[in-house]
């Protein structure tokens, strides 16, 4: 694997700061502490880090003890000194606090506030048990008492380092469900009792008592007369209690995931940015995407377009704008992620946006692939080297197959409308991959300079290539569509008709398909390659079962393209595999199936009729006059 690590090049190669990264900027967090630099967080992670690790230890040693009760004698020497071991609850209230706590260490790990919140009242109510039942009977507990105050004094004191907020619609949405939850869970217990044999006669306030107690894990006031039916009863309100603690918890803690949508005033400005500083990246068209969110710099000369996925705030390409803005937006960006716990990457951005994403950041930056740039003065079909796309073109034109280049704006709405519902025809499922370089959507109304390239045959539509400018004197391929029963070798006759035809529009420059470690690929195949990038070849071909890594190498190489490394920026190897798993589910390699309620609903209507009979019954209702349907 080709990696390059990218640090500060000193300072004949700085950009002149033109943007403020002072601390009044910055700190803006309210209750929440000082702003977290990037080298605050480094001096001072091993508090998050160490608290983590011991509400972690707390929590598995609650856990052990239950799940292994023999462990539990050997540590009760050890249990009297730690918190978090209640004296007045039963073992599976136990495992309740050992999840919970377990489940906030990675919180704390995260400055999350809301885990350090949760941990400082966990702790409260531990040392308040503790003195209050515990000494009378255990002595030795104090001392446990004494530890909880004192890793409590360690929290409050260290409380800033605990920034993270969080959404307010995951609180919300957390207290939803949990009263959901909490309404189905009692309503299960008291079926459950009402069939059950119990020993006598409970009224229902003691059966709801009881209901409640065993959800949290002590044991109620209601006697069972089979105690087989009773073991399964406790078993029962556990594991729904223990399901409605983790739920509850997990939805409390997420990150937060913003609805992505870019409005149209920021549009405007990013638009304006690109007709000034466009012609720097090849993939800041693509910025313009519905699904993105945007944050500026403090001028406003430089933004940084992203998306948040799976707690990752990802961004594609160079910053667009003014370079000399770039580290204002960069500060602003990794301010807004550090605050709420995000992780910051960046993906197929330039060596030098890679450059300064490292420095400003103190980020890694990591070989990507390769971007294929085609010059089109110099383009020719001429020579050996193109010798398989000439004889493809040849064979395609010889087809009957004619092409046409036209901008989206030369094109009338009704013939565009007729080519996307033709090319979304041919759409194997209604998942749309791309996020990096794909803009999502064709025949935009602020669209117009984009290029629309349709291949027909006999007047009937089998391909079409869509391009985004790319500055004044350049076009980005967006996506590539085709009839699966058309010609093979189509796609190749699009392009060089493309190319054929890019003088005519003033484009001196086409951007292909992005190669995925294409380094790798063409070195690892060359006489004399170690057994390591050989290795890693392999690893490549067979990814390539499923990821289009080989197949869109080989096809960019046949246009004998140039060749512009892109880099993948991260935090570190820590966060590398999390931030892989989002970048894939953006790009929609990674698609987790969802439940579509509401499209099943509207599909079992249709089937059912239910949506003629209430149609019908609204027209009854409007035809009825107003005194019959009022009386």
């Amino acid at each position: 694997m080709s990696a390059l690590l990218l640090r500060d090049p000193g300072p004949d190669k700085r950009f002149e700061m033109t943007e403020s990264n002072s601390a009044d900027r910055l700190n803006r967090w309210g209750r929440a502490g000082p702003p977290p630099g990037r080298k605050y967080q480094r001096r001072r992670a091993w508090i998050p880090d160490v608290a983590a690790l011991v509400c972690l230890l707390i929590g598995l040693s609650d856990v052990l003890a239950v799940l292994r009760p023999g462990l539990h004698e050997k540590l009760h020497k050890i249990n009297a000194f730690v918190p978090g071991t209640l004296t007045n609850v039963t073992r599976s209230a136990d495992v309740i606090i050992g999840l919970m706590l377990v489940l906030l260490s990675h919180g704390l790990r995260r400055r999350k506030r809301r885990a350090w919140q949760a941990v400082i009242a966990l702790l409260v109510f531990d040392i308040v048990i503790h003195f209050w039942h515990v000494p009378h009977v255990y002595p030795a507990r104090v001392y446990s008492a004494i530890v909880g105050i004192g890793l409590l004094a360690v929290l409050l004191y260290f409380h800033e380092e605990f920034y993270a907020v969080g959404d307010p619609r995951t609180r919300w949405n957390a207290l939803r469900v949990f009263v959901v939850l909490a309404m189905a869970d009692l309503a299960i217990g008291l079926s459950y009792l009402a069939v059950g044999p119990l020993a006598r006669d409970y009224s229902f306030t003691e059966r709801v008592r009881d209901v409640v107690d065993e959800l949290v894990g002590v044991f109620g006031p209601v006697v069972w007369a089979d105690e087989g039916r009773g073991d399964l009863y406790h078993l029962l309100t556990s594991a729904l209690g223990l399901f409605t603690l983790i739920v509850t918890v997990y939805l409390f803690l997420r990150p937060a995931q913003p609805r992505a949508r870019l409005a149209a005033a920021d549009a405007a400005r990013v638009r304006d940015l690109l007709a000034r500083h466009g012609d720097r990246d090849s993939l800041g068209y693509f910025a313009l995407r519905n699904d993105k969110s945007v944050i500026w710099s403090p001028s406003g000369k430089a933004c940084v377009c992203y998306r948040v996925v799976s707690g990752v705030m990802l961004a594609a390409g160079d910053p667009i704008g003014d370079p000399e803005a770039w580290p204002g937006a960069i500060a602003e960006f990794l301010t807004v992620a550090a605050r709420h716990a995000w992780r910051p990457a960046v993906m197929g951005c330039s060596e030098l946006g890679a450059e300064v994403w490292c420095r400003e950041g103190d980020l890694t930056a990591l070989e990507l692939g390769d971007e294929a740039i085609v010059s089109v003065p110099e383009f020719t079909l001429s020579g050996r080297a193109m010798r398989n796309v000439r004889q493809m073109v040849n064979r395609v034109a010889k087809a009957g197959y004619t092409a046409e280049v036209r901008r989206v704006r030369d094109i009338s709405r009704p013939e565009l409308d007729q080519i996307i519902a033709v090319a979304d025809s041919w759409r194997g499922s209604h998942t749309e991959r791309g996020f990096s370089m794909a803009l999502g959507r064709l025949g935009g109304p602020d669209d117009g300079d984009c290029v629309l390239v349709t291949a027909e045959e006999n007047g009937l539509l089998r391909a079409v290539l869509h391009f985004v400018p790319w500055g004044a004197d350049g076009l980005s391929l967006d996506l590539m569509r085709r009839d699966r029963s058309a010609q093979p070798g189509l796609n190749d006759f699009l392009i060089v008709e493309s190319i054929k035809a890019a003088p005519g529009m003033g484009i001196k420059r086409v951007s292909l398909n992005f190669a995925m470690f294409r380094a790798a690929l063409e070195r690892g195949e060359r006489i004399g390659a170690g057994p390591v990038l050989r290795a890693w070849r392999s690893l490549l071909l067979f990814m390539s079962r499923w990821f289009q890594i080989e197949s869109l190498y080989k096809f960019n190489a046949k246009f004998s393209p140039v060749w512009e490394p892109r880099f993948f920026v991260y935090p570190g190897g820590r966060d590398a595999p999390r931030i892989a798993f989002a970048a894939l589910e953006a790009e929609a390699f990674l698609v987790w199936p969802k439940l579509e309620v509401k499209r099943y609903a509207r599909h079992m209507a249709r089937k059912l009729g239910l949506g003629r009979l209430r149609r019908r019954t609204r027209s009854a209702i409007r035809r009825t006059p107003t005194s019959v349907a009022r009386g």
